[in-house]
């Protein structure tokens, strides 16, 4: 991809048009003083890297070290964008014989496409549990997380130290995010405010088997039927009919809770 860029400096006198900044010492974090100004010299500048050194004062950006150690939450995950994914748990009230029971369901988010995949639902996660549930999601043949290299998790308990040594083993490096930051984990959280809002707070869930029926078809009008903002209205997945001819028809799931409409194939 090729894009304008503009000039990261203040410049001599015979380009004082393009006294323009931009952010080039945050793109690049391993460019010092002196690779700055070789590739301003590649376009026509002249700058000393005394010159460089200030202006990066005054913008209050530090030296190439300190920036290798301070990579941006954007610019990780422009880098990582295509090899990353996120998991998260949504918690769930179920009416039993015993009464409301909380759920845990385990949801992972591929942030470049926005598809889902439910990794499990269980009353009460535990190390064991997630163990297997990680073994699933690395499967060489199918497993959600092939092809993944960055995995986003909060600091919750069961995703414990032989979690995150399972996926390292797999090829997928754990991203702990900091204590109370559900901002950096935003595209699991919306997936779990769009489930919540669309599906499960609109529903009175009667027993597991219930609710497992309720997030497994809520998953899939989301990656199969639901146009998404993120990805400019689209669909997540190609729909199979996308004539313009014929009747519109109407999908219904979880009784017409959920609707897809949809032209008759030819």
């Amino acid at each position: 991809m090729v894009r304008a860029a503009a000039v990261p400096v203040a410049l001599g006198p015979q380009r004082r048009s393009e006294r323009l900044w931009s952010p080039w010492p945050l793109e690049n974090p391993t460019w010092g003083y002196t690779r700055l100004r070789d590739v301003l010299r590649t376009l026509g500048h002249e700058v000393g890297r005394t010159t460089i050194q200030g202006i990066l004062k005054e913008q209050g950006i530090e030296p190439a070290p300190g920036r290798r150690r301070q990579m941006s939450w954007k610019h990780f995950l422009r880098v990582h964008w295509g090899a990353i994914a996120a998991w998260d748990f949504l918690t769930v009230e179920v009416l039993t014989l015993r009464g409301l029971v909380r759920y845990h369901v385990l949801i992972v988010i591929d942030l470049a496409s926005r598809r889902v995949e439910v990794g499990g639902i269980v009353h009460e996660p535990t190390g064991a549990w997630m163990m297997q549930v990680v073994r699933n999601l690395l499967d060489s043949e199918d497993g959600f997380l092939k092809g993944k290299t960055k995995l986003i998790m909060d600091r919750d308990p069961v995703f414990t130290a032989d979690v995150r040594a399972l996926l390292r083993s797999g090829g997928v490096e754990p991203v702990r995010l900091p204590a109370r930051s559900p901002n950096l984990n935003a595209f699991a959280e919306r997936f779990v405010l769009s489930i919540k809002s669309e599906c499960l707070n609109r529903l009175v869930l009667l027993g597991e088997s219930h609710l497992r029926l309720a997030v497994r078809e809520y998953v899939a009008y989301y990656n199969l039927e639901r146009p998404h903002q993120g990805l400019g209205g689209r669909f997540i997945e190609k729909p199979a009919n996308e004539n313009w001819v014929g009747q519109i028809q109407c999908k219904e799931r979880l009784g017409g809770l959920l609707r897809f409409y949809q032209r008759e194939a030819a």
